[in-house]
């Protein structure tokens, strides 16, 4: 964060409070390809604020921040664990782009530090369960009450939406790798009966959009991505997907326990877990992020995007393949 910004955030901030604001300890946690977090505090004249700035440019954006906050501050209307919104600016002009402030909340959000933690305090079971509550509490909202600029359609079966996308990108990127086609083929034999309830979804609940604490699960992060009327088992399942473990390979759900510990924290909540609709979005989601990995591939290899982070994805696609292999092969 230059200084420029923290002199914007400070103007910014003093013409939302009504009183002079002096911004200090400013330091970056984390920036990705669509957004930058900086922790900083906030002194006025009545109190020191710890407080977290996301920087998110409108050209990369999937919500504007008014909408991402709009949906947070639903969610932990009811009882979803999320950082209090503080204050949104869409105006571009003080920092360079759209941001909202959060309040600060302790922890660790690097997956690895995460697994740390969690298994040198021995809670993977309980944030397992923590993390499958969240997401019930979140499926238990009636999608109608979300932001209306969200994606998603009350009309339509999500899983045939999917599929649709899955196919098209397929053929388009990986028309040559059998176990894609294969998988494909597993997922039309296999598509799942309409949700009898659609529901509120974040899209991207897992290890990495976490803030963990040695008491387990503390907040979720990164609502961007956050969809309308939806199928709760595409939720359950993408936090279970091998990607999200980071080696800890054995404990399914994020790296923190199987998924007997995440089921029982979902049903106590108020989810219905449907164990054949969890399987077919998590061969969905899988492959979907193989399209995915081809796209980043392509997309180096013909000069659109130089990166090294892109250029690695091509030789992670035979990962996908294996894990696709694994999930669509018969029970034994």
């Amino acid at each position: 964060m230059t200084a420029d910004a923290a002199a914007g955030l400070a103007r910014f901030l003093r013409t939302e409070f009504g009183q002079p604001v002096q911004i200090s300890n400013f330091s970056g946690l984390s920036s990705g390809a669509r957004r930058t977090n900086v922790a900083f505090d906030a002194e006025t004249t009545t109190a020191t604020l710890r407080l977290v700035a996301t920087f998110v440019p409108s050209s990369i954006e999937l919500a504007a921040v008014g909408v991402e906050a709009g949906v947070r501050e639903l969610a932990r209307a009811h009882g979803v664990p999320v950082p209090p919104v503080v204050a949104v600016c869409t105006d571009a002009a003080y920092t360079g782009a759209p941001f909202l402030v959060s309040e600060r909340i302790d922890g660790e959000t690097v997956p690895r530090k995460v697994l740390r933690l969690v298994h040198a305090q021995g809670i993977g079971d309980q944030v397992a369960e923590q993390v499958g509550a969240a997401m019930a509490a979140l499926h238990t909202i009636d999608p109608h009450l979300a932001p209306s600029q969200l994606p998603g359609t009350p009309t339509g079966d999500p899983a045939e939406i999917m599929l649709t996308e899955l196919i098209t990108g397929v053929r388009a990127l990986l028309r040559d790798r059998p176990v894609f086609t294969l998988a494909l083929r597993w997922l039309v034999n296999h598509l799942p009966h309409t949700p009898e309830h659609r529901t509120l979804l974040h899209t991207d609940l897992r290890n990495g959009n976490l803030i963990i604490g040695p008491d387990g699960l503390r907040a979720v992060l990164d609502w961007e991505g956050a969809q309308r009327f939806g199928d709760p088992m595409r939720d359950a399942a993408w936090p279970a997907l091998r990607m999200w473990r980071f080696h800890e390979d054995t404990r399914e759900i994020g790296g923190f326990a199987a998924r007997p510990a995440f089921i029982a924290g979902y049903e106590r909540a108020g989810g219905v877990f449907d164990t054949d609709r969890f399987r077919w979005w998590k061969v969905a989601s899988t492959l979907w992020w193989g399209i995915g990995l081809a796209s980043q591939a392509a997309a180096h290899l013909d000069g659109t995007v130089r990166n090294i982070v892109m250029a690695a994805s091509g030789r992670r696609i035979s990962e996908i393949e294996w894990d696709l292999l694994m999930q669509i092969r018969p029970a034994t």
